[in-house]
């Protein structure tokens, strides 16, 4: 028998907890569909990737905003469990996983960084690894802190990318993302596909949107775009993203707000949207303070999303990642959220394969997050 290999990952340490503030009130309102509305007592979001975490301590003096009640009208159907795999596209492929970190290739970069759910040990070589251009080291946790080590040769910053059509940057940031989740391929190319397919311009909604990675596809695909995301920081990368692809005169709102009070005011101008897409944090700030809880928080925000969806409405798409919860969480809050709409709601996990070096390799599947979908058909 041959001798197992043990490689050691660099070390990594435990994350904190941010401080949170107590959240609004909101009272209730008639809707159609038979629906019954109760009063919601919104939280106020933020983008998990670009603030510091605060102290558990503080986290627990906020209290808990009241649950809805239950809605009228039927359940959608259920299509579950379903994994969206992604296995890897335009500048992007997971060459190799295990020991608890993950082994990529971004553009000319090859990069490793944690990932906890990779509890097997590596598939290629030492040797392999060894050659890495970025490795990240710190907090394992999304909001954790931790620095870049550049083994080879020091690298500048940023780096241009491309992924369905879009061109974007690269960034070596302390939170260890690097301003796109390739997972999320899966979803931007069904909103893709719907768009396309639609005889007329769809209208999308992308909450929490980061980078604008999702909203310039859908802008490039032929929709009118509102992107929201808390950091200002965040919208200044996606602003240089639409240059540097070349989408200057693309229909595109760029929103720095807190995510609930911009869904929470829409609501209340009558706006609708054809497609929505949520990428909530587990928690998080908004630009004034304010304090997202995910499973205190979420319940009230599909909510507000389902009230401002369009009568023609393509999808309602929610990713959750970082939670200690089963798909079957969201996948039964967003049938109960779409109670009277009939359609179907699909749930499970996004995941990305290994493709090796060559990126032509099948290797095993790596769960990167949970997601529920809410399709009209």
């Amino acid at each position: 028998m041959k001798n197992k290999i043990r490689r050691s990952p660099p070390k990594v340490s435990d994350p904190g907890a941010p401080k949170p503030r107590r959240p609004e009130k909101r009272a209730a309102t008639g809707k159609p569909d038979g629906a019954q509305r109760v009063e919601r007592t919104p939280a106020r979001a933020a983008d998990r990737r670009e603030e510091p975490v605060r102290s558990a301590k503080a986290e627990a003096s906020a209290p808990p905003p009241e649950r809805l009640e239950l809605r009228a009208g039927e359940r959608p159907g259920e299509r579950v469990p379903l994994i969206l795999e992604s296995p890897g596209a335009g500048d992007f492929h997971l060459i190799d996983s295990g020991h608890g970190l993950k082994l990529e290739q971004y553009g000319p970069y090859r990069i490793i960084r944690p990932e906890a759910q990779a509890l097997w040990p590596p598939a290629l070589p030492a040797h392999v690894w060894e050659r890495a251009d970025a490795v990240f080291s710190g907090d394992t946790d999304e909001e954790g802190m931790g620095r870049w080590r550049f083994p080879r040769e020091a690298l500048g910053e940023t780096w241009p990318l491309a992924l369905l059509g879009v061109d974007f940057l690269g960034r070596f940031t302390a939170f260890r993302h690097v301003g796109v989740f390739p997972e999320q391929i899966a979803h931007w190319t069904w909103m893709k596909e719907r768009i396309e397919a639609s005889k007329t311009p769809l209208k999308v909604l992308n909450l929490f949107g980061y980078t604008g990675v999702a909203s310039l596809i859908a802008a490039r695909a032929g929709a009118e775009v509102t992107h929201v995301d808390a950091s200002k920081k965040a919208i200044g990368w996606a602003r240089e993203n639409q240059a540097l692809s070349r989408m200057d005169k693309a229909p595109i709102r760029w929103i720095c707000d807190d995510a609930m009070k911009f869904i929470q005011r829409e609501e209340r101008r009558g706006s609708r949207y054809d497609i929505i897409l949520t990428d909530p944090p587990k928690f998080g700030r908004g630009p004034n303070g304010e304090v997202w809880q995910l499973f205190d928080h979420l319940p009230a925000m599909l909510d507000i999303c389902r009230d401002i969806l369009s009568p023609r409405a393509e999808g309602l798409v929610l990713t959750a990642y970082s939670i200690r919860a089963s798909f079957y969480s969201i996948h039964e809050l967003m049938r109960e959220t779409m109670r009277g709409k009939r359609g179907t709601v699909e749930s499970g996990e996004l995941v990305i394969r290994e493709t090796g070096v060559d990126g032509k390799t099948p290797g095993r599947a790596l769960s990167t997050s949970l997601f529920s979908r809410w399709v009209p058909k």
